[in-house]
């Protein structure tokens, strides 16, 4: 026979075990467990027919409808299993913990496996999501203007032992009108929403956890309300650096581009640029002056960010003016500030 777990159980007790999503394609694209693999009971056509079933003949019918599809694919679905098991372990979930999941529970351990169904499925996995991304957590927010390199400086912090979330990782876009040349697809809201509590989740919440200053929309992804409300109530490490360091990392990050791609790009931000600067950004960008093109763009990001900023308390500031480009030397000058509770008065 199988068990039976809550959320908090199953969650604790998958690190050797296969998560399995018994749920349609639909479904599982739309939002899952980080890590899950899917392995439908019914795919997405069969699932309709299932419910036009229901819906007009009732419940007896619709399950008699639902073996009739799936009965012949048993051994396909152990064949799956197999493949995916980890230490002849698997999880299984379904939308509500209910006949999908049972029933994939008792196929998987009649063939042998060792199965953990989650109580509740993946409503209940929404649910703490959603309440764990609004817990009150130490969050400490890394700003600076376009280009200061504040991806890099995550990626150091995270190497020298420091708790960091990059969201804009998680959401495959950099949250600008240029973020999603050279990303992955977005993922739903509700993935980004997942995979974020997920991390969140591995983090020790007495220590500090480490997030880039963003809008509260990457792309089309929305950081969810009470985080975001966390993050605006956060201290800020503001970095500044010299223009020609944001220029030159602008050009070394999107020059590989072709100029079609960034011309559609510069073209997203034409109401707010102006007309004016728009002519100017599109000639250096055709005139292969990257230099200059990014030079105009900044003007209107670094607006951007100043009316952001203007926003917060000046107190929960703390300015830290460098004079070189972001490398490991200056990420050690930031984790440094921060182990000593940012007592910079001297860099603000």
């Amino acid at each position: 026979m199988y068990s039976t777990h809550s959320i908090h159980t199953f969650l604790e007790s998958n690190t050797q075990s296969a998560i399995i999503d018994v749920r349609s394609e639909a479904e599982f694209n739309q939002g899952h467990i980080p890590g899950a693999k899917s392995i439908s009971l019914l795919n997405n056509e069969e699932r309709a027919i299932v419910g036009t079933t229901y819906k007009q003949e009732g419940n007896r019918k619709a399950v008699e409808k639902g073996f009739e599809l799936v009965g012949a694919k048993f051994a396909t679905y152990i064949e799956q299993a197999k493949s995916l098991a980890v230490n002849n372990k698997i999880h299984v979930y379904c939308w509500r913990g209910g006949l999908r999941s049972n029933i994939m529970a008792w196929l998987f351990s009649t063939a042998g496996f060792e199965v953990v169904l989650l109580k509740g499925g993946y409503k209940a996995f929404r649910n703490e999501a959603i309440k764990g991304t609004a817990d009150k957590r130490n969050y400490l927010i890394l700003g600076g203007k376009t280009g200061s390199g504040k991806t890099e400086l995550l990626t150091y912090l995270r190497a020298k032992g420091e708790q960091v979330i990059d969201l804009e990782q998680l959401a495959h876009h950099k949250g600008s009108a240029f973020g999603g040349i050279g990303q992955e697809s977005q993922v739903s809201n509700e993935q980004f929403e997942n995979d974020l509590f997920m991390q969140l989740r591995a983090c020790d919440a007495s220590k500090t956890i480490w997030l880039e200053n963003e809008s509260r929309v990457i792309g089309g992804n929305k950081i969810p309300d009470a985080l975001y409300l966390q993050m605006r109530q956060a201290k800020v490490i503001d970095l500044v650096l010299p223009i020609e360091c944001r220029i030159e990392r602008i050009c070394k990050e999107y020059g590989n581009f072709s100029k079609e791609l960034l011309e559609m790009a510069t073209k997203k931000i034409e109401k707010k640029l102006g007309n004016l600067r728009m002519r100017q950004a599109l000639t250096y960008l055709h005139n292969n002056e990257l230099a200059l093109w990014a030079e105009v763009l900044l003007g209107y990001y670094d607006d951007f960010y100043l009316y952001g900023m203007s926003k917060r308390d000046t107190s929960s500031i703390y300015t830290v003016q460098l004079n070189s480009c972001i490398n490991e030397e200056t990420a050690e000058i930031i984790r440094n500030i921060h182990t000593k509770e940012i007592a910079v008065d001297a860099v603000r």
